[in-house]
């Protein structure tokens, strides 16, 4: 090297000039911080972003895993990467999110049962109801209607786009009369020939998902079920309500 104030040769790290004797420049020291200014990582950043969504089991694992990565990167740049705090977040968010999936599973095996049987019962108690207003409405047809006796259709009872008479009487409203309401499905029927009588059914559209019982009734106005798995029809093997 050469001394900066002579410009005389001088040994590499020799304190003083030997020419002149003045001191020389110091060398640069090895733990000097690196030149320019450090990027944050950009999977530090997706870390922390994963971590936001950690609830959901691909995004927590995807933040652990890039969390690990970064603090790996970051701590092997010398300086040259930022965001450490950025990794650490996302795997405590990460870490979080793997840890409740299981909670979150238990709670939903729990709680969807529950639901499905609170579904069942509003829609069988819809369909209790939907019969008892299709026999009232029978015998207000049978009285209008005498020389009819009672509706054979479920459409009778309903509302037509015409003025009301025995086919369109008006009784039930139009959502019962087209036989489907509430995950039930309605089917009338009525007596042989010389016997004035009907029977309607309710079964459910899906077998224990929309109901698990068959309901019928008839012109006594007993509402009779039976399970949905239990073979013959509504008025076989039934129980009254």
């Amino acid at each position: 090297m050469f001394c900066g104030h002579c410009g005389q040769p001088t040994p590499d790290n020799a304190p003083f000039c030997t020419a002149c004797g003045k001191p020389t420049p110091p060398s640069p020291s090895p733990y000097a911080p690196a030149l320019g200014v450090p990027e944050t990582s950009g999977q530090a950043i997706a870390s922390l972003v994963f971590g936001l969504f950690g609830f959901f089991f691909p995004a927590a694992i995807t933040a652990v895993v890039l969390g690990h990565i970064s603090r790996s990167s970051i701590r092997a740049s010398a300086g040259r990467l930022k965001g450490e705090g950025m990794a650490l977040a996302g795997l405590i968010l990460g870490y979080m999110g793997v840890a409740f999936i299981p909670i979150i599973l238990i709670i939903a095996a729990i709680a969807i049962p529950n639901l499905l049987r609170s579904r069942i019962a509003a829609n069988e108690a819809s369909a209790i109801g939907s019969i008892r207003t299709i026999n009232t409405a029978e015998r207000a047809y049978a009285s209008s209607y005498p020389s009819n006796g009672y509706a054979c259709h479920l459409s009778q009872l309903g509302t037509g786009s015409s003025s009301i008479g025995p086919e369109n009487a008006g009784l039930i409203d139009q959502r019962l009369a087209s036989g489907t309401k509430r995950g039930y499905r309605f089917a009338m029927y009525c007596g042989a020939v010389g016997i004035p009588d009907y029977t309607i059914i309710a079964y459910p559209i899906t077998p224990n998902q929309t109901g698990s019982r068959v309901f019928c009734s008839d012109s006594s106005g007993v509402i009779r079920y039976k399970p949905n798995n239990v073979a013959g029809s509504c008025g076989q093997s039934s129980l009254p309500l």
